[in-house]
């Protein structure tokens, strides 16, 4: 019996993706949770695992195709061991009939039962309906007295009511956006929703009357999504007048990156604040390390250093590992580290997220990000690899510059962000030194970081860079 594979959920608020590969033909057999096809969505490139092991019977989809949540992609003929499961199941045909026979019975005596109860029941029915419709009788007796009485009342009235009409239209227009602002009927839910597709409620209010639902907020998002995007660009002027153009549909990871930073350059109000870290020392620890490192299949880094600094300068300074929700007028403390690494890709930019960073060695954060790493090149990552991030850390000193300000990717408060080192003369001890300098720059949030906090943090972070046993003995 051919059994149906569908695409999963791949993510939240992800209803729909693109075939960017599929990794198996007509004829092969699988195994359980076995990829069978690769999506990239807005979100994240994953690949679909098998629900089931055998042979696949039809491939239903092409590469390049748009597939949504729960379409079937592949029949697959169910492996033997799944068959002979369903006959031991089944038992035998002779065991299949006594029981078929005996639940006939049983029917039978069943369906004597319920005769008696549905007379029974059609008797209260005609009693009920039999009482409703005198009370009916009533009921337009008393109207038509409501009504005789009222009809002169309307008459009175009706020329008030013209003369204040226009009136009523001017306050009903003044107090539409006011009553679209806090008189918004949605779900915790679908708030949840709105807030992580970046949907302004009061906006899609004003097209929906009544109680907004998840669905509104995803059909919003998509028209919202390509409305905010174009809202954000200047208006193209025809470029073929100066020569020949080629057009390239930009991919999802393209859009979805487009689609989020505009939403965080629009909401956030950015601070950023910039500092220099002198890692001369700091770099002699990376290399006296790097040996243990290259065993355990990681290398060390600044980055995997930072990763494990910013752990700890996030638990110091709890603001920075929080989300503001305007909302509700509440900052959103979170008990677990978990720090999003950017990662540059032929796609686009990915961030993979290091899960419980505090918790981590720094041999053990090496190794994780060399993998992660290598899955978000591969187009490998899952939506569990990409999701959680409370802080992000953008490292562009192997590209060059001297400084950046990388954009707040909202929710989070705040993103870190690294350029190329270079020596530089410093002045210690009455004589200048060459010394290995880093570029520090750090982007937040100012709805809820203010710029005191932003200077404690970027200092603490530079002073662990310089002293490499400052973060790693919770000095």
């Amino acid at each position: 019996m051919a059994k149906e594979i569908k695409v999963p959920q791949i993510g939240d608020g992800v209803e729909s993706a693109t075939v960017s590969e599929i990794l198996v033909a007509e004829g092969d057999k699988i195994e359980k949770d076995q990829g069978v096809i690769a999506v990239e969505s807005d979100k994240a490139s994953v690949e679909v695992p098998s629900s089931a092991a055998g042979t696949i019977k039809e491939i239903k989809i092409s590469e390049g195709d748009e597939v949504e949540v729960g379409q079937v992609i592949i029949l697959l003929e169910a492996a033997d061991d799944d068959e002979d499961e369903a006959d031991d199941k089944g038992g035998s045909s002779d065991e299949q009939e006594e029981e078929k026979t005996s639940e006939e019975n049983e029917d039978t005596e069943e369906d004597d039962e319920d005769e008696a109860e549905e007379k029974d029941s059609d008797k209260k029915k005609k009693k009920v309906k039999e009482k409703k419709a005198n009370d009916r009788e009533e009921d337009s007796e008393e109207d038509g007295e409501d009504e005789k009485k009222s009809s002169k009342k309307d008459e009175s009235e009706e020329s008030d009511e013209k003369s204040s009409e226009e009136s009523e239209d001017e306050t009903s227009k003044k107090s539409s956006g006011k009553s679209t602002e806090s008189g918004i009927q949605a779900s915790p839910g679908t708030r949840r929703l709105a807030r992580e597709l970046g949907v302004d409620l009061s906006e899609l209010a004003e097209e929906i009357s009544g109680r907004i639902s998840e669905k509104d907020v995803k059909e919003f998002s998509k028209k919202g999504s390509q409305k905010s995007t174009k809202s954000a660009s200047v208006s193209l002027p025809d470029f073929e007048k100066w020569g020949s153009v080629e057009r390239k549909p930009l991919n999802n990871i393209r859009k979805a990156t487009a689609k989020n930073v505009t939403a965080s350059w629009q909401s956030v109000p950015h601070v950023f604040q910039f500092d220099e870290a002198d890692i001369t020392d700091i770099q002699q620890y990376l290399e006296a390390n790097q040996d243990k490192a290259e065993k355990a299949g990681g290398k060390l880094t600044i980055t995997t250093l930072l990763t494990k600094i910013v752990a700890s300068a996030l638990v110091r300074f709890p603001k920075f590992n929080a989300s503001v929700d305007m909302e509700n007028e509440e900052m959103i403390l979170k008990n677990y580290v978990n720090i999003g690494i950017a990662v540059a890709t032929e796609k686009g930019l990915l961030v993979p997220v290091i899960k419980d960073a505090d918790k981590k060695s720094i041999i053990e954060i090496a190794v994780e990000l060399s993998n992660i790493a290598e899955k978000a090149r591969d187009g490998k990552l899952s939506k569990e690899d990409m999701g959680g991030a409370n802080f992000s850390i953008s490292n562009l000193g192997g590209i060059g510059g001297t400084n950046f300000t990388p954009i707040v990717p909202a929710p989070q408060s705040a993103i870190l962000g690294i350029s190329r080192s270079a020596k530089k003369p410093v002045y210690i001890d009455d004589e200048f030194k060459p010394r290995e300098i880093l570029p520090l720059s750090l982007s937040y949030d100012h709805r809820l970081i203010d710029g005191a906090d932003g200077a404690a943090f970027i200092n603490w972070i530079t002073q662990a860079l310089q002293d490499p046993y400052k973060a790693l003995l919770g000095a």
